[in-house]
């Protein structure tokens, strides 16, 4: 399947994107999404600012750029420690909430990402489409499918949505982390309804 993706980066040109979204986390972790100036992003990462530009035309596309590889982060440590529920949406779930606490202990960094995220217009797109794949390999590998069924794809979808705007609500104060572990539970059990039936 041939799709014009961009050339592969070379080394150097990889190593420097890590540093920039290094850079662009430790900021936002400090200050939110204000502390995140393109300049200083680029100071801190030792890149010229043109070239901080090529790689991501604006803030909101490093911040989602961000949020994409501290989910790719987050999924290398879940797979060093898988969930340990007895079903699918048991496993969905724990998995769900150890990604939440993850980002609870960075408030100010989650509060900068899930705000690019929702500035984010179609010129994002690629940089939203990688994030909402990266969160359902997430999901799928806690539900343990390789080769997931229409509808499981579409409970997969459902509970990111929750996910995402249980993150929202939280991050602005008006839910509380036991009213999203209630809601993150509630809607895990859509996995149980759309698996296979036996027989």
């Amino acid at each position: 399947m041939s799709h014009p993706a961009s050339p592969p980066l070379t080394e150097r040109q990889e190593a420097r994107r890590r540093r920039i979204l290094h850079a662009s986390a430790q900021l936002a972790s400090r200050g939110g999404f204000d502390a995140v100036q393109m300049r200083e992003v680029a100071e801190s990462s030792q890149v010229a600012l043109g070239t901080l530009y090529r790689y991501f035309p604006s803030k909101v596309h490093l911040l989602v750029a961000t949020m994409q590889d501290q989910l790719e982060h987050m999924h290398g440590t879940l797979r060093k420690k898988p969930p340990a529920g007895d079903t699918a949406a048991e496993r969905v779930a724990e998995t769900l909430m150890r990604a939440f606490r993850a980002l609870q202990r960075e408030p100010h960094l989650a509060d900068a990402m899930v705000r690019a995220l929702t500035f984010a217009d179609r010129s994002v797109s690629p940089e939203v489409d990688q994030v909402s794949r990266q969160t359902t390999v997430i999901i799928l590998d806690a539900m343990g499918l390789d080769d997931p069924t229409p509808a499981q794809l579409s409970a997969v979808r459902v509970i990111e949505h929750t996910w995402h705007s249980a993150l929202i609500t939280w991050l602005s104060g008006r839910a509380s982390i036991a009213q999203v572990k209630i809601d993150i539970e509630t809607v895990c059990r859509l996995i149980d309804l759309t698996g296979p039936s036996d027989g």
